[in-house]
C-alpha cells in the first residue's frame, strides 16, 4: 500500500478530468493509480495521512491531502486514512463496549427492538436484514428468507432529535455505554466535517463548502457483530455476512478489527478486493449522496463482508468478528444538486436535485 497519493491540483473547472501522465525518471515508469486500479494485479485501495490536513502548515500542504483525498474517491470510492485525530484508546473502548453490548442476554437486546426505518435506532438481531442494492421488497423478502446476513447490530443516531429516540440499556447493565457512544458519535461527526473539507478543496471549491450542510449531525452509528460461522455457510450462492452494497449517504467511516472480511469491488473491472485490516486507520468510502452530488465524478463503490481469504476447512468456524461503522449524511433538508465544476458541456447534470431526506426515504 502508498502512504500517500500526491497529484497536481486540477484547476477548478477540471473536478471531472482525470490527470493520467505518468512521470518519466530515467528507464522506469511510475505510474498513477488511475492506471493501477484498472488491473486487478495491482489494484489497491491508497493509504492517505490525514495530518497533512488537520495540521498543515500553508494552503499547499493541506491541498496535496484534498487532492489525495479525492483522487482515491474518484478511482476507487474507498480511501485508507491515518493519524485521523482519533486515539487509538477511544477507538478500543468503544469495541469493548460494543462487544459488552452483544454479550447482554436476549431478552435485555430484544428490548431495544429496532421497530421503524423511520427512526433507523435500536437492536438488529441475526437474519433480520439483507443488505442489497435492489429496492423491490419481495425479492428483498426472498433474499432475506434465504441467505439472510450473518450478523448482528446496534443502531445509534442523534441524542437529542425531536422525533426518533435512541434505545439504550440500561447503566446497570453496560456500564458507560451510553456515554461512550454519545462521545464517539459527536467525534466522528467532527472528523466528517473534516474529511468533507478536504472533499471540497479537493473539488476546486471553498473549503468550508459543505459546512452549513453536515452540521446538523443526521448520521447513523452502527455497532455490528458477526457471530462464528461455518466456512462452508458462507461459501454458499448468496451467503455472506454482508452481502454486496453501496451506502446511502456523504461518506461511511469503518473501523475494523484484526478479524478482516470486508472486501471492495474494483469499479473498473468489478472483482472483489480484500480491504485488509490496517491498525490506526479508518476505511472511508463514498456514499450515492456524494456520488450524486458530484455527478458522479466521486465513486459509491459496492463492498460486502465474506469469510477472511485465508485457508479455512469446511467444516471449521470462521472467527467473530467486530466492526464499528459510521454513516455519515448531509443534513435532512440539504439539497443535493450538482456541485460546481462537476458538470460541463461533455459532463451534463445527471441528476434532479433532492434533499437529503427525500433520499433515503425514497431508499
Amino acid at each position: 500500500m502508498s502512504q500517500a497519493i500526491q497529484q497536481a491540483r486540477p484547476a477548478p473547472s477540471s473536478c471531472g478530468t482525470e490527470v493520467k501522465l505518468p512521470l518519466n525518471i530515467g528507464r522506469r515508469t511510475l505510474t498513477t493509480l488511475a492506471d493501477e486500479v484498472r488491473s486487478d494485479a495491482t489494484f489497491r485501495i491508497p493509504i492517505v495521512d490525514f495530518q497533512g490536513f488537520r495540521h498543515a502548515t500553508s494552503t499547499g500542504e493541506k491541498a496535496r491531502i484534498a487532492d489525495a483525498i479525492v483522487g482515491a474517491f474518484k478511482e476507487v470510492g474507498f480511501v485508507y486514512i491515518k493519524n485521523h485525530g482519533i486515539p487509538d484508546a477511544v477507538v478500543k473502548d468503544t469495541f469493548q463496549k460494543s462487544a459488552d453490548f452483544f454479550k447482554q442476554p436476549s431478552d435485555v437486546k430484544n428490548r431495544l427492538a429496532w421497530d421503524d426505518p423511520r427512526a433507523n435506532r435500536g437492536y438488529v438481531r441475526t437474519g433480520r436484514e439483507r443488505v442489497t442494492q435492489s429496492a423491490n421488497v419481495e425479492e428483498i423478502a426472498a433474499m432475506r428468507a434465504k441467505a439472510p446476513d450473518s450478523k448482528e447490530s446496534m443502531e445509534i443516531g442523534r441524542d437529542w432529535d425531536k422525533n426518533w429516540k435512541n434505545k439504550w440499556p440500561e447503566e446497570s447493565e453496560v456500564p458507560r455505554f451510553k456515554t461512550i457512544m454519545k462521545d464517539f458519535f459527536q467525534t466522528c461527526h467532527e472528523l466528517h466535517v473534516s474529511v468533507m473539507s478536504s472533499v471540497a478543496m479537493g473539488l476546486g471549491m471553498q473549503e468550508d463548502f459543505f459546512n452549513t450542510q453536515v452540521n446538523e449531525q443526521y448520521h447513523n452509528l452502527r455497532l455490528l457483530s458477526y457471530p462464528p460461522i461455518k466456512s462452508s455457510l458462507l461459501k454458499q450462492e448468496g451467503q455472506a455476512r454482508a452481502g454486496a452494497h453501496s451506502d446511502y449517504g456523504s461518506l461511511t467511516f469503518v473501523f475494523q478489527d484484526s478479524v478482516g472480511g470486508l472486501e471492495v469491488q474494483n469499479p473498473h473491472t468489478k472483482q472483489f478486493h480484500p480491504a485488509t485490516p490496517i491498525d490506526g486507520t479508518i476505511v472511508v468510502n463514498v456514499g450515492d449522496l456524494l456520488a450524486r452530488w458530484s455527478n458522479d465524478v466521486l465513486r459509491s463503490t459496492l463492498h460486502r463482508v465474506v469469510a477472511p481469504r485465508v485457508p479455512i476447512d469446511d467444516d471449521a468456524y470462521t472467527p467473530a468478528r467486530q466492526s464499528i461503522a459510521f454513516f455519515c449524511n448531509p443534513n435532512g433538508g440539504a439539497k443535493i444538486e450538482c456541485l460546481p465544476h462537476c458538470h460541463s458541456d461533455l459532463q451534463p447534470r445527471k441528476y434532479q436535485p433532492i434533499t437529503t431526506e427525500e433520499y433515503i426515504v425514497g431508499r
